[in-house]
């Protein structure tokens, strides 16, 4: 039986069978509605119903509590419409959802940052490179059916330059299926499988507002893109990036940070360490990275807030900005870097 689901305010439409999740209808008819896991484990997902049935498969209840769900709030990626839907989701994209393909891609340099952060630079194949929007990300198919996904840390336009190259950040999870091989047997010239783009994690070109980039660790990565498409497209609103590390060397590329910021002079970087030893005579900020947004801007009503990193970040970020500094629901924008042990982890 088919069901027809509406997106309110974009009054956007699509079907679904009766069996298939709500974001997995609307991603196959371009439908861009906002996600991050796929998994029921970060809660990018959650939206509001305004009427009709969804039931909802097996998810975290940090994603999505009883009492959210009783008050209307739906996961797409995990609930199943049982009548026609109408959906409120201001965050929904445009028509004409980049193709999403799967394509070998050949390890072309390796570089460790740091004791646990490797950076992949992949070559595409050259005839049909990848179509995507900087902070988007695809996932690495592995030998036994299951997925790993990472952000591109660079913009598209530079797939431009010959041979196309995607760059990405692997941090090491010690036990982790993918990054045990990188970080052991990976080696130059191997072949890895791949499929994307996925994420509705990218800029909103069409508002003027100042933004605030919120990342942890490696969700550094998909910040960067954005940093190298805002660049490449002459955007000139004023940004300011937080990046946020236990120690120093945590913030792996600091350095590129600070050749870009000559050429971005709308661009302000405050790096952030929680647990400076004395041997890193770090004399910056300490504390935890959302809070120290909060220290400079009590007020967020006029921002646009983009968060990458680890799902503790994201949720402090948006419940904090949020309740506290009246940042607008629909001005926030994150990608939760939701790991194995996280989607385990009720």
């Amino acid at each position: 039986m088919s069901f027809l689901i509406k997106v309110e305010p974009s009054g956007r439409t699509f079907s679904t069978d009766g069996q298939e999740t709500l974001l997995a209808a609307g991603i196959r008819q371009g439908i861009g509605l906002p996600y991050g896991c796929k998994d029921g484990a970060c809660g990018s997902c959650k939206c509001r119903k305004i009427s009709g049935t969804v039931v909802h498969g097996p998810h975290q209840s940090k994603a999505l509590s009883d009492e959210e769900e009783a008050q209307g709030l739906v996961l797409t990626c995990c609930g199943v419409a049982h009548s026609d839907v109408v959906l409120e989701s201001r965050q929904v994209t445009e028509a004409g959802g980049l193709p999403i393909k799967k394509m070998p891609v050949r390890v072309a340099r390796m570089e460790k940052k740091s004791h646990d952060v490797m950076v992949l630079w992949l070559q595409l194949p050259a005839n049909d490179p990848i179509q995507y929007r900087a902070g988007q990300y695809i996932e690495f198919l592995l030998r036994d059916g299951s997925r790993r996904s990472y952000s591109m840390a660079n913009a598209p336009h530079t797939l431009l330059n010959p041979p196309p190259m995607v760059e990405f950040h692997i941090r090491h999870m010690p036990g982790g299926k993918f990054t045990d091989t990188v970080f052991s047997t990976l080696k130059e010239k191997d072949i890895l499988r791949a499929e994307g783009p996925y994420g509705s994690f990218y800029l909103r070109e069409d508002s003027d507002k100042p933004l605030i980039l919120l990342a942890s660790g490696t969700g550094f990565a998909p910040i960067k893109a954005l940093i190298e498409h805002m660049q490449h497209k002459g955007i000139q609103r004023s940004a300011t990036l937080y990046w946020g590390g236990r120690r120093p060397a945590d913030l792996y590329l600091a350095d590129w940070l600070q050749t870009q910021l000559p050429n971005m002079p709308q661009l302000r970087y405050v790096p952030v360490i929680s647990n400076a030893e004395a041997e890193d005579h770090w004399t910056g900020r300490t504390g935890f990275v959302h809070q120290a947004v909060l220290q400079d801007h009590p007020d967020l009503s006029g921002f646009e807030v983009y968060v990458c990193g680890a799902p503790i970040v994201v949720e402090s970020a948006r419940r904090d900005y949020t309740a506290l500094a009246a940042l607008p629901a629909e001005a926030f924008f994150a990608d939760s870097f939701t790991s194995e042990a996280d989607k385990a982890t009720s």
